[in-house]
């Protein structure tokens, strides 16, 4: 197994108020799993970081109308707190003034782009209502973060069918695909080489043994490694953080591999997004 690395970016961690934490953790129990990690987010920044986890990208999103700008207000605030973090704002279409408030919230130095969770939020990514929004975070030289995938859970909202109705439409368009694009992993994969703006993350998906962990060869990763970011989906993990690094490492997959994907790619895409907080 290859070495612990020393320095990590996270892509992809969850940060939300405590009364979300709370609403997040009572799902989980519901559907008869438990999360691992129940610290609130100043606890989570603290966790991370003393495990050589810095810079730390979070996001959360908007479930409905009227929740975006107050969560957005907490993201502000949480950045002025703690230096390393960085963040996709919550949006939601049906907010009266959703574009420009994003437009707003893009313009913080340490705002990475925008969030959507289509399995969440019950919209479709090809909804004519966003395309406002992508066309603004690809000229403002900000990114997306499209849950698209079809796992870990799904619905009639998720899928890589419904992904590719978008990049018909915006091929160039800056999307980190969290997930690795599954349970699709192939299906997603294979974009990569006709859409240069989409990069994946690694949450949930290198779990030894689950029905949503990677499942195709490892040399997909090796071809990939420049588009491939670490990204945990800490706090909400029903498996210890660890073990998902672990299985990562027993990979024994290249040097260049690991030094991108656990922290090289991750630095790259926050200068580009984020410079003056660089």
């Amino acid at each position: 197994m290859k070495p612990h690395p020393s320095r990590i970016v996270d892509f992809h961690v969850h940060l939300f108020p405590d009364k979300g934490f709370d609403a997040v953790w009572n799902f989980f129990a519901s559907s008869g799993t438990d999360v691992v990690y129940k610290y609130y987010s100043g606890e989570c920044v603290k966790y991370l970081n003393g495990r050589g986890v810095s810079p730390i990208v979070f996001s959360n999103y908007a479930h409905k109308k009227g929740i975006a700008e107050p969560m957005n207000e907490w993201n502000i605030a949480l950045l002025e707190q703690f230096s390393d973090l960085y963040c996709f704002a919550a949006y939601h279409p049906d907010d009266g003034n959703a574009l420009q408030y994003a437009e707003r919230m893009i313009a913080h130095p340490r705002v990475v782009g925008v969030k959507m969770h289509f399995h969440v939020q019950r919209l479709y990514p090809h909804d004519q209502r966003l395309f406002p929004l992508y066309e603004m975070i690809r000229e403002k030289g900000k990114r997306l973060l499209l849950h698209v995938g079809n796992g870990p859970r799904t619905n009639q909202f998720v899928g890589m069918g419904h992904f590719r109705r978008v990049l018909e439409r915006f091929p160039d368009l800056p999307v980190t695909v969290p997930h690795m694009g599954g349970l699709e992993f192939a299906e997603c994969m294979d974009l990569l080489d006709d859409h240069p703006g989409i990069y994946l993350d690694t949450a949930y998906s290198f779990w030894p043994g689950l029905p949503f962990t990677f499942n195709l060869e490892t040399e997909y990763l090796e071809r990939y490694r420049d588009r491939i970011l670490y990204g945990s989906d800490f706090p909400n993990m029903i498996l210890p953080r660890e073990r998902e690094i672990d299985y990562l490492l027993g990979l024994d997959l290249s040097d260049d591999f690991y030094d991108n994907m656990f922290y090289a790619n991750g630095m790259r895409l926050l200068a580009e997004t984020c410079p003056a907080a660089r």
